[in-house]
């Protein structure tokens, strides 16, 4: 392992990203946005946090996380939009099912992240004698991008990087943004390490900088030629082999994780402060979290509260429990007295809400007091009428609520989307 040398494998793996995502829809959307600075904000008041900034909004500066009355500071005349969230989960299935034609190995990292393989050619879709005779998978990314303009829209540009593993995918994916193509392989890895910045690697923040700093290790390069006894002693993990490896073009990253949780947050209009006040608000966010955690195919042995008051002081406290609970209604009774066992009682600015300890939905346990079977028909019954005639997933439209959840306003806890977290966005599209 001391000596070990680049990958020699062909670069088969593709990172796609679409670049600015939510801004770029927008103007693709409206031809009138397309050329100004354009933000999309969670809120489009001042202190609304930027999702995305539009290409040319970038060049003044303005960046995702910056408050709206940031960037305005940088650009006066910033056009701010509320987030559309059917618009940009519409965008990405359209590029799901076009990449899907080059392979059927397409995971969708994100909203607007795709990682293509074409090393097993048993993966590879009906159309694999055409990627065969390209050759060069930059010639698979070049027509990529010319069906992505041509097919989904012409203002949408994405950046793709080609590499022999993941990690050095994306990092190839963010070498010339926006509308870039790069490869890195074993004749130019070096070339493409000396114009990075180790905080230019992804999962590398200051704090992993500074780690390898006391080591003696500041850049890229020097990252790559440290023997792995000195990133175990930088790192004190596995993660010390991980990166030796990663760095070298071999594939680690590969593993999908479980999903470990599911939740809901809606930041308030105007103060609440009691659990009665609150109460509509948290059945609205149990609701959505419910559809959404049965869809995915599981239930949960525990519910977590989270409070954020209008002083900035913050409030939390969950709680587990023996049997798994999949009814909307039971989640909304524990979540309840969760809320009431807050000892403040002054006005709230964001609740949030999730479950966890997720297991199976298939794996039921049967009730000595309740008929657990007829309970989950009923269930099974309303999700199908909501599918039907509304979308609980996607946009949170319920044909079939609780009652409570009529004393809300129409427009509260709005329908968000968010970059990750797309599996359940992809499954219910098929369901539907």
């Amino acid at each position: 392992m001391k000596n070990l040398s680049f990958n020699p494998k062909s670069s088969t793996l593709m990172h796609i990203d679409l670049n600015s995502c939510f801004a770029t829809i927008e103007q693709q959307a409206n031809p009138h946005l397309r050329g100004k600075p354009v933000a999309v904000a969670a809120y489009e008041t001042s202190n609304g946090c930027i999702l995305a900034a539009s290409v040319e909004a970038k060049r003044y500066g303005i960046k995702t996380g910056m408050r709206v009355k940031d960037g305005k500071l940088l650009y006066s005349k910033l056009i701010v939009l509320s987030p559309d969230p059917w618009k940009y989960r519409s965008v990405h299935l359209k590029l799901k099912k076009l990449l899907s034609y080059y392979t059927y190995d397409v995971t969708a990292k994100s909203i607007d992240e795709f990682v293509l393989d074409i090393s097993d050619f048993t993966k590879i879709s009906p159309c694999q004698d055409k990627v065969r005779s390209f050759g060069i998978m930059c010639d698979v990314a070049r027509e990529i991008k010319q069906r992505i303009r041509k097919e989904i829209g012409d203002w949408l540009t994405v950046s793709i990087g080609i590499a022999p593993n993941r990690f050095l995918a994306k990092v190839a994916s963010n070498l010339h943004k926006p509308d870039g193509l790069e490869e890195v392989n074993k004749d130019n890895f070096l070339n493409c390490y000396l114009r990075l910045k180790l905080t230019d690697l992804p999962y590398i923040k200051m704090r992993n900088a500074a780690r390898l700093g006391s080591m003696g290790i500041y850049s890229v390069l020097d990252f790559y030629h440290a023997p792995l006894w000195k990133l175990k002693v930088a790192f004190r993990s596995v993660n010390a082999y991980y990166w030796y490896l990663r760095l070298r073009g071999y594939e680690i990253d590969d593993i999908e994780f479980g999903r470990r949780s599911y939740g809901n947050s809606y930041a308030l209009s105007k103060p609440l402060a009691t659990p009665d006040e609150l109460s509509p608000i948290l059945s609205k966010l149990v609701t959505k979290m419910g559809a959404r955690l049965r869809c995915a195919g599981y239930k949960a042995r525990g519910v977590n509260i989270s409070i954020l008051y209008s002083d900035w002081s913050y409030w939390h406290k969950g709680a587990s429990f023996e049997n798994a609970l999949f009814d909307s209604r039971d989640i909304y009774k524990k979540a309840f007295k969760i809320l009431c066992q807050s000892a403040y009682q002054k006005p709230v600015r964001e609740l949030a809400v999730s479950c966890f300890k997720l297991v199976k939905l298939d794996s039921l346990q049967l009730g000595l007091f309740e008929n657990v079977d007829k309970k989950k028909d009923l269930v099974k019954a309303v999700d199908k009428i909501n599918e039907y005639w509304g979308d609980p997933v996607c946009t949170g439209r319920f044909a079939i609520t609780p009652a409570r959840m009529f004393l809300t306003e129409p427009n509260s806890v709005p329908d968000r989307i968010s970059f990750g977290g797309v599996k359940e966005l992809e499954e219910f599209s098929l369901k539907v």
